[in-house]
């Protein structure tokens, strides 16, 4: 059975092999990841299926319209942050279809109810999956624009409010 978890610094290298096969185009270095988990650890989850990682989230607090770019660090979490973003959910084909990303979902939106609004950008034409969960096309200055762009053509940057209730999963 398929559980999500805490990912740890130890789970980088199985995470960079669920990274590889699901964002080929989308290469990120492995520091990136380790980052994140070291600057926000409640933000960073591991899916292990029969020992193995199987897939991963990485999440955090950032300023309003001010995502990361691609394969880049942090340095730090802003300490005026006022918002959440959902930096990736990548699940190995074999284990999709089973409800697991929802499960994710639900444990990152509930850490993100500290903040009014949790965002993220959309890759590989997920706009309708996201929208299950209240995430919209929200229209963004050209820093952000120049940011989606090494995203590829279809990425599309969503948010959603953070005060309306998770249906779609209960």
């Amino acid at each position: 059975m398929a559980v999500w978890r805490n990912l740890t610094a130890n789970d980088i290298e199985s995470l960079m092999r669920v990274a590889d096969a699901v964002h080929p185009g989308l290469p990120e270095s492995a520091l990136v990841f380790a980052e994140r988990i070291k600057l926000y650890p409640e933000g960073c989850l591991a899916l292990e299926e029969d020992n193995q990682v199987c897939g991963y989230a990485i999440s955090h607090p950032i300023r309003h319209h001010q995502p990361p770019a691609l394969d880049s660090l942090l340095g730090e979490i802003s300490s005026n942050a006022d918002q959440y973003y959902i930096h990736d959910v990548a699940i190995l084909p074999k284990l999709r279809g089973r409800g697991l990303a929802a499960k994710c979902i639900d444990r990152l939106l509930e850490v993100a109810k500290r903040f009014p609004v949790t965002c993220l950008v959309s890759v590989y034409g997920t706009e309708p999956f996201w929208a299950r969960f209240g995430f919209v096309s929200e229209p963004v200055g050209e820093d952000v624009r120049e940011k989606l762009r090494d995203y590829g053509e279809d990425a599309v940057y969503l948010s959603r409010l953070n005060d309306q209730r998770d249906i779609f999963t209960q």
